[in-house]
């Protein structure tokens, strides 16, 4: 598991001294102080080579030419033709392998372990790199006063096996996902549509009640099936939209913050990537006995959650 992240960093002033809003405002609002911004030459096909170069990196001894498979999550394309999957594939030199590139808001790590999962199921893969990669920077429109300072760029990339590589693997115990769209102002709460000046989100509380109550709900469930409690976690990886969200989903499962995985105060909203981003962070810290469960919700009101175990 590695992560990819522009060099670039946007704090809090930048917005103060664009459209006057006091860095204390965005801090008590989101959580966020600063974001990362992909520089020029960079996009979200090059941030995922990045993130998957990293990965590899972290494990010279793996071929990488086994990997049969290519999975990658977006919304915020460079090209939606020649996809991100297309140039992870390219920059690896993998031929003929099935490449997808899929989006499903924020839920679309989550999504892409469930294509792999199916993938594996059916005998067509074995060996799957998934990756999230978001350029939201591309897309946003920062004079935007309700969710212009919201945006981060980033990628994560991670190697699933069906078969252990090595002792005391991460295993993949469960994955859950679903989609809400008929609740609440799901059809235009957070929408991205280039040609009306890219990412708005206009129905923020909205997004904010739903999030808790979905990501909350489907934790329970993930602990509920494999009969843990909250604080048999060792770490809770929540989507990184908002901090208040996170504060409120432990809250709620009566967890101790201290477990709760954050990278928002740093990063801003990194789409899809945040958690992954986070699971990265704390990738090398994990023993035997760790349980971790990275829980999610997006635009369009799909949510997800996913049970770690090694």
């Amino acid at each position: 598991m590695a992560a990819y992240l522009p060099t670039a960093v946007v704090t809090n002033e930048h917005f103060t001294r664009l459209n006057g809003l006091a860095s204390d405002w965005i801090i008590e609002r989101t959580g966020i102080r600063e974001r990362r911004k992909a520089g020029p030459g960079e996009n979200a096909n090059t941030m995922a080579v990045a993130a998957t170069q990293a990965l590899l990196a972290e494990i010279p001894a793996f071929d990488a030419a086994s990997i049969d498979l290519i999975v990658v999550g977006n919304y915020t394309p460079h090209d939606t033709i020649y996809t991100a999957a297309h140039a992870v594939q390219r920059a690896l030199n993998i031929n003929e392998i099935p490449t997808v590139t899929i989006s499903s808001a924020c839920s679309s790590l989550l999504n892409a372990v469930e294509v792999v999962e199916g993938y594996f199921a059916m005998g067509k893969a074995r060996r799957a790199l998934v990756v999230v990669s978001e350029h939201n920077t591309a897309y946003n429109n920062e004079a935007d006063t309700m969710a212009g300072h919201l945006w981060g760029d980033g990628a994560a990339a991670l190697l699933i096996t069906k078969e252990p590589l090595g002792p005391q693997p991460v295993r993949i115990a469960e994955v859950i996902t679903g989609g809400a769209a008929p609740v609440g102002k799901a059809d235009e709460a957070v929408t991205l549509k280039p040609v009306e000046k890219g990412i708005v989100m206009p129905f923020g509380r909205d997004v904010f009640q739903q999030a808790c109550t979905y990501m909350t709900r489907v934790t329970q469930t993930l602990l509920d099936r494999h009969h843990l409690v909250a604080n048999d976690l060792t770490y809770l990886i929540p989507h990184q939209a908002n901090l208040r969200i996170s504060v409120n989903v432990t809250k709620q499962l009566g967890l101790d913050p201290e477990r709760a995985v954050n990278n928002i105060q740093r990063l801003g909203n990194t789409g899809c990537a945040g958690a992954a981003i986070g699971l990265a962070e704390i990738w090398d810290t994990l023993r035997a006995g760790n349980n971790v469960i990275i829980t999610v919700f997006g635009g369009g009101y799909s949510y997800g959650a996913m049970l770690l175990t090694k």
